[in-house]
């Protein structure tokens, strides 16, 4: 009716434990879809807003932006040549020259086995370009603000410049960049959208409520691709803990 000393009872098998996560790529934050899914329909109610009334409430704000900066053009001097040539670098970057970027990216990243990271970037930068962005642009089919200083398309909301620059600044930031380096990269790229937003006006390429939503809609986009790449890219930064990534 005893067990024998000599009987062991059956152990259960040991859980499978988890390799440790990695740095990088980074996790995204909390509520990161809710927060881009409200972002991208608020720029979607403005391109709405555009389509039905040509004069939307804010457009009195865009106007006296606009005359702000013709006058600060006209009174300045020799600064102001300088800050034109600033300007028109920064169109170059976010035209077609800006998408050699999110390549060079892509590429290193391959080079490193780190395919689903490229495969985010390339989602994030160019995928989304095409399929969100560019769709928005037809429905508001907002014109250009009167005599642009560089060569531009239709469509003036939202801002593809600016919108390539948050991708831009986003993708890196999660793939890229531990999280103490992290923190200077946050205020680089800060300074470089509001860099790029300012060129578009500078520039009378776009007006400002166009950059506003450029911002806006390259966030929401970027949070909710984050939140969507999340189990892939936890199972890379687990390889990369593991050293296993060309496994």
């Amino acid at each position: 009716m005893f067990p024998s000393p000599s009987f062991v009872p059956p152990s259960r098998p040991p859980l499978p434990v988890r390799p440790p996560r990695h740095h990088l790529p980074a996790a995204p934050p909390r509520h990161a879809l809710g927060l881009g899914i409200a972002l991208l329909v608020l720029a979607l109610l403005a391109g709405l807003l555009l389509r039905l009334d040509r004069r939307p409430f804010f457009q009195g704000l865009d106007d006296r932006w606009a005359a702000s900066v013709n006058d600060s053009a006209a009174g300045g001097s020799g600064g102001s040549d300088g800050l034109g040539g600033f300007t028109t670098v920064l169109d170059r970057l976010g035209g077609p020259l800006g998408m050699v970027l999110p390549l060079l990216v892509i590429g290193c990243l391959c080079v490193y086995g780190r395919w689903r990271s490229g495969l985010f970037v390339f989602t994030v930068t160019v995928v989304a370009n095409l399929v969100v962005l560019l769709p928005l642009k037809q429905l508001a089919d907002r014109p250009r603000p009167p005599h642009p200083l560089v060569l531009v398309n239709d469509g003036s909301y939202p801002s593809g410049q600016v919108f390539s620059a948050v991708t831009l600044v986003v993708a890196v930031a999660v793939v890229v960049f531990p999280p103490r380096a992290r923190r200077w990269w946050w205020a680089f790229g800060a300074s470089y959208v509001l860099a790029m937003m300012g060129s578009r006006t500078w520039l009378h390429a776009q007006w400002l409520s166009d950059t506003a939503a450029g911002a806006l809609v390259g966030a929401g986009t970027c949070l909710v691709l984050w939140r969507a790449f999340a189990p892939l890219l936890e199972t890379e930064s687990e390889r990369m803990a593991s050293n296993s990534l060309w496994l």
